[in-house]
């Protein structure tokens, strides 16, 4: 019965050997529960997902088995690849919009471990012994259910975190074939695609905490010339974030007239370009609480990926670059993965 939260996984540099791999999603994670006629879909957080995707429900009563908990990813694909900007979309408290993008843009599931079967209870299962299981309940599972790929073979789980980006995963997870399914903990490791970018620093929220900035916010030029706001950069230790504070005072502006993002408080100028407060996906409430700087200084960070043209993740500070110029931060320097289509990931073999 939920709740339920998912096992999780820590980061490492490099893939592992003797271990089973699969595909890093980027969506939603879903712990699915079904009894019967009844289905329950609840988040990484344990909350309630199910009223958001209503076409997933019917498309999970058709395809698993009658008793069953599931561990997995929703996502939603767009043209070969995943959109996560399309999951977020789904967060909406009207039904009649839901529902509409349920039709439009339908989400799928793709299934990588067996919590429960009928009656018996896995979590104490070896990992290797629940995939068995997993693939013999899915055997018979139709689009838009999915089993994950797998494999034990090191070098096509290198050729995986290689092809995959393409297709908009953004790494690989790694499981020890004797791994008992642990809620909440992190037993699992993920390796995980890392790229740097010379950003131009043009702004920064102040920490929650009221002391020291919280986060540097990034620009980059697009080819037009204009600054456009493409995420941002935080995780600062309580030294670092008075330090940053300092550094960064002789850039501050006292009012954002003359800045690249002076428009931000209008709802029309964030149609024409990134920029932030924005309202929250999430919330549908605006930021006001940013400073503006003068985009003078640039910073190298780290990121894994890009989506709809900013970062995906939050970026990570890795140093000042005195050396390069705002100018020179342009969208140009960004490597693009190569396409892959999604299809072909999930088409694959699905392995031990």
């Amino acid at each position: 019965m939920p709740p339920v939260e998912p096992m999780l996984a820590k980061a490492v540099a490099t893939i592992p050997p003797g271990m089973v791999y699969e595909g890093k999603w980027d969506g939603f994670r879903a712990i699915v529960f079904r009894d019967g006629d009844e289905i329950e879909v609840s988040s990484r957080t344990t909350k309630p997902l199910t009223r958001y995707f209503p076409e997933l429900a019917e498309a999970l009563l058709a395809n698993l088995p009658p008793r069953c908990v599931l561990d997995g990813e929703i996502v939603i694909v767009r043209e070969g690849r995943l959109d996560f900007d399309a999951l977020l979309e789904r967060i909406h408290p009207a039904d009649s919009r839901v529902r509409m993008l349920a039709e439009h843009t339908p989400a799928s599931f793709v299934a990588f471990d067996l919590l429960a079967l009928g009656d018996a209870s896995l979590l104490d299962t070896p990992q290797s012994e629940r995939r068995a299981a997993l693939t013999e309940a899915l055997r018979h599972a139709e689009d838009p259910v999915h089993l994950a790929p797998c494999t034990d073979d090191l070098e096509v789980a290198r050729q995986w975190f290689e092809s995959y980006e393409g297709a908009g995963l953004d790494g690989v997870v790694a499981k020890s074939p004797d791994l008992r399914y642990r809620p909440g903990e992190r037993v699992m490791v993920k390796v995980k695609h890392e790229r740097t970018a010379d950003c131009v620093v043009a702004g920064y929220r102040v920490h929650k905490s009221g002391q020291g900035i919280g986060s540097l916010l990034l620009g980059l030029y697009d080819d037009t010339g204009r600054l456009q706001h493409v995420g941002v950069s935080a995780a600062f230790s309580a030294r670092r974030r008075q330090e940053l504070l300092a550094e960064l005072e002789p850039l501050r502006m006292a009012t954002v007239e003359g800045h690249p993002w002076a428009d931000w408080a209008r709802e029309e100028a964030h149609a024409e370009g990134r920029m932030p407060g924005a309202p929250s996906r999430w919330t549908g409430v605006k930021d006001l609480s940013w400073v503006p700087l003068r985009p003078e200084r640039v910073c190298e960070v780290a990121y894994d990926h890009m989506q709809s043209r900013r970062f995906r993740h939050t970026a990570r500070f890795r140093r000042w670059r005195p050396d390069r110029e705002p100018p020179q931060c342009t969208y140009d320097q960004l490597e693009e993965p190569v396409s892959y289509d999604l299809g072909q990931v999930l088409g694959s073999p699905p392995g031990p």
